[in-house]
């Protein structure tokens, strides 16, 4: 659960999702303030998925440096985790680097 993160800056949240499962991307991903984002395909990228254990998709894993928080999708293929939350983890880990 520690895996190294796959971004440049400190606060990074990543969604992992397949093309398969296009239709449950998390839109609002991009939307997220101060942290920087990335997505990862794990159907065109196996190893990431392997790499960081991604079981269901969407997974959305926020990283400061490493693994902070994973927010995983339901039987359904959908995540219920708001942007709020999700916001809320990256906004935590701001205030705790000052």
């Amino acid at each position: 659960l520690h895996s190294q993160s796959p971004c440049d800056e400190d606060v990074c949240v990543v969604q992992f999702n397949a093309g398969w499962n296009a239709a449950n991307n998390v839109e609002w991903v991009e939307n997220l303030k101060d942290c920087e984002i990335q997505y990862i395909d794990i159907a065109a990228d196996a190893a990431s998925q392997s790499k960081y254990e991604i079981v269901v998709v969407p997974t959305i894993i926020v990283f400061n440096g490493k693994e902070v928080k994973r927010f995983q999708a339901d039987i359904s293929f959908a995540m219920k985790a708001t942007k709020k939350e999700v916001q809320a983890v990256v906004d935590e880990i701001l205030m705790d680097q000052f």
